[in-house]
């Protein structure tokens, strides 16, 4: 882009008079700082050329700091503070529980909406990628070994869900070069249940409700379990089907 009007320029059908020199100059000449292959062509082209790449750069890094972003690093500053009420007064205390319960809460319910907004709203980022999932397991993780530190949550639970986690990522990275595996329904319940029944355990219930807890873990855990084994099956599907495609387009460049 060479900053000249359009209707400077040397072929427009509205300039009637005579085209000042230097105007036509800028558009038409040597020195407009464009050559007609679209390298540059004096210092004037280069300039622009590397304004533009400065500008560009600042549009990508500002990007990132989006609403989506803000709730994914608010959810890594909450995971500290979730600890430290979790474990006050010894960990057992009804009223900082209730406290780490809201924290542990507002956690959740930013996972459900910075995703959302960045998918609607095109707010996508490198650092949205990677920040996200480890927020999520971070929470998660944190709630967990709090439990079953304090002796409310038995060690095999926490690591089944932490291991099926930890698994499914490893799965990911597996077959990555093939394609990603997409969330499915059964993943999406079986997160919504864990942090129902994650939040029952780390309030201080009793009776019925401590009874209910249990059984919501259960089937977190089931489900945790059943879903983890469908990402195996996705992550072999996947991998074969990859390895197959490569196979025929190697096949037929030879051919």
């Amino acid at each position: 882009m060479t900053g000249v009007p359009a209707s400077a320029a040397g072929g427009s059908s509205q300039a009637k008079g005579p085209v000042p020199t230097a105007a036509a100059a800028g558009a038409s000449g040597p020195s407009s700082g464009a050559t007609s292959d679209g390298g540059s062509a004096g210092p004037g082209g280069a300039k622009s050329v590397r304004g533009g790449k400065i500008a560009a750069a600042a549009v990508n890094q500002a990007s990132v700091w989006n609403i989506a972003n803000l709730l994914t690093m608010l959810r890594l500053i909450l995971v500290p503070g979730f600890v430290a009420l979790m474990l006050a007064h010894g960990g057992y205390d009804p009223a900082w529980r209730s406290l780490a319960w809201a924290a542990f809460a507002i956690a959740m319910i930013t996972d459900l909406f910075d995703g959302h907004l960045a998918r609607t709203y095109d707010l996508v980022t490198d650092f949205g990628k990677i920040a996200d999932p480890i927020a999520d397991k971070a929470i998660m993780g944190a709630a967990l070994i709090c439990l079953s530190a304090l002796g409310d949550l038995p060690w095999w639970v926490t690591g089944v869900i932490l291991g099926r986690e930890l698994g499914v990522t490893l799965l990911r990275f597996w077959v990555i070069r093939y394609g990603v595996i997409p969330a499915s329904r059964g993943g999406k319940l079986k997160t919504l249940t864990q942090g129902v029944a994650v939040g029952m355990y780390v309030l201080a219930l009793t009776g019925w409700l401590a009874t209910l807890r249990w059984w919501v873990m259960a089937v977190a855990v089931v489900l945790t379990v059943v879903t983890g084994l469908d990402y195996v099956r996705q992550a072999i599907v996947l991998r074969r089907q990859g390895i197959a495609e490569r196979k025929a387009a190697l096949e037929e460049t030879e051919a």
